[in-house]
């Protein structure tokens, strides 16, 4: 329970930060809380219900009761007298030997390969260079993939891989990219739209857009047509009784808001369509267009809202990159707090943080370079990855830490001896588990399963590869075991020595 407390404690701050003020897009709220709440319901359960039935089902073992029946199991001489199906049913599997192995876990296919063979092979001194050169290769190209981290996320992956709208978007994008989105420009108060000052703001505003307006028709209008219309009752008569009677000018009626009053008419809103024209980076570009036009709305005269339906996507990615990071840091830092009270040995607490930062970096930087972009899918997996990090190399880092075998290759091999055959299978078992997510038409589905992959890949890479390799070259060192054992055995000899000299005649005795 104290290991199992640990790694809920953990898992409880790590998407507590995720459920924080930290986190910026919402969909990654909602999941962490759901996931803290799930964990502490968890917790109680393994606590009390879990637990009380692993002490009955110890009891019904330790007394030979049958584990689903709950009745005494039959004795040998009785079960073989009665079928095979009834045999294998009432059966405990222990009617062959005359006593219990202590650690039947020993015979374990994985257990022998790790033990006979591959313990042997990876701390190989031949072994040891191509180790530490895959991890070079694998550090580069996480570095790399992490110059190149942006929140430019696509939003053709929020679709069904199966959906039309994918082949809009895509043609779009190849042909139309020049062109931002159609950006709708609201006005929401009246105004003075007559007005010479008035109009000049608007012409401002609307500087540096190809403008689909209403007021810049109607202007163009009363030009061609030689009318004035400098006053209120003038200027709404003219919009009402000539310019929408126009055939080609009548899809305008929508665009404005009319309110009457008594017998006058006032424009209380209306909207303009502007596009704007932009590079390839068109997605940053339309950011940088928001990011101006929305202080404008606050400050000038005039007071209007922009929107465009993919404006709530760009917003979500906008700042995403700095999630991850942020949380990985606070994690990583609390993993150091927490572990530091536990430990006997402080470099488990250093291997393990390194450890971490390699996995969590190289799952970073990895999927980077899988076009792997910065949505709600990968940020909740960066999230996850910490964790499932620290559960896997945690163990294998403070056993070599506290181990007391003469040298470090001899601690690494008991390391991976005790903990080995459970991160494999664990490991193992996960990433089948990913197989099924192939098959759902869905990108953000794929986008999961290449980030845990990638989590699953790292964790194994260096719990099984780089670890035991690179424990064996630093510290901590396992000298002093092997002083304090050689002085207890030069204390003995001294001792047996000097009853050797002393009582001659019992020798033998000795």
């Amino acid at each position: 329970m104290v290991t199992y407390t640990m790694t809920s404690s953990l898992y409880f701050i790590t998407f507590g930060m995720g459920a924080s003020p930290f986190t910026n897009i919402e969909a990654v709220k909602v999941f962490c809380q759901n996931m803290c709440v799930s964990i502490l319901l968890n917790y109680f359960y393994i606590f009390s219900f879990f637990g009380s039935c692993l002490v009955f089902a110890g009891q019904l073992e330790q007394n030979r009761y049958h584990s689903i029946f709950c009745c005494k199991i039959p004795s040998a001489e009785y079960l073989d007298r009665k079928p095979v199906w009834f045999q294998t049913v009432m059966s405990d599997g222990h009617q062959q030997t005359s006593h219990h192995e202590t650690n039947p876990y020993q015979h374990h296919f994985i257990q022998h390969f790790l033990r006979e063979h591959y313990n042997e092979w990876i701390t190989n001194i031949y072994v040891k260079p191509f180790v530490v050169i895959l991890y070079l290769i694998y550090a580069s190209f996480s570095f790399m993939g992490c110059l190149q981290i942006s929140d430019e996320a696509n939003i053709i992956n929020l679709l069904a891989s199966d959906s039309p709208s994918i082949s809009y978007a895509t043609v779009q994008q190849k042909y139309f990219s020049n062109y931002s989105p159609v950006i709708g420009f609201y006005i929401y108060e009246p105004l003075e739209y007559w007005n010479s000052s008035v109009q000049e703001d608007l012409r401002r505003l609307c500087s540096g857009f190809t403008a689909v307006s209403w007021v810049e028709q109607y202007y163009q209008f009363l030009k061609v047509s030689n009318i004035s219309a400098n006053n209120k009752s003038d200027f709404i008569s003219v919009l009402q009784s000539s310019f929408f009677k126009k055939p080609e000018f009548q899809h305008f009626r929508n665009d404005i808001i009319f309110s009457k009053a008594g017998h006058e008419n006032n424009i209380i809103a209306s909207r303009l369509y502007l596009v704007a024209r932009t590079s390839r980076d068109k997605q940053k570009e339309v950011i940088e267009v928001l990011q101006k036009l929305r202080p404008l709305s606050l400050s000038k005269s005039i007071r209007f809202i922009v929107f465009n339906p993919s404006f709530v996507f760009m917003d979500h990615y906008r700042l995403s990159v700095t999630v991850p990071v942020l949380i990985a840091g606070f994690g990583i830092l609390l993993v150091l707090i927490l572990t530091f009270f536990l430990v006997i040995h402080p470099l488990g607490n250093f291997w393990l943080i390194l450890s971490v930062t390699s996995i969590e970096l190289g799952v970073l930087g990895l999927m980077t370079l899988w076009n792997v972009d910065m949505d709600c899918i990968s940020i909740l997996c960066l999230i996850y990855t910490l964790n499932f990090a620290i559960d896997h190399c945690a163990p294998l880092l403070y056993t070599f830490v506290l181990a007391t075998e003469h040298t470090r290759t001899q601690c690494i091999k008991s390391s991976l001896q005790e903990h080995g055959t459970a991160i494999l299978q664990n490991i193992t078992s996960f990433l089948i588990g990913l197989i099924p997510l192939l098959f759902v038409p869905s990108n953000l589905t794929f986008t999961l399963f290449k980030c845990l992959l990638l989590t699953g890949g790292c964790t194994l890479l260096h719990c099984f590869v780089i670890l035991p390799v690179f424990l064996t070259f630093f510290p901590p060192s396992k000298k002093h075991h092997k002083k304090k054992k050689r002085a207890k055995r030069k204390e003995r000899e001294e001792i047996e020595c000097i009853e050797i000299q002393e009582n001659p005649d019992h020798v033998t005795t000795v």
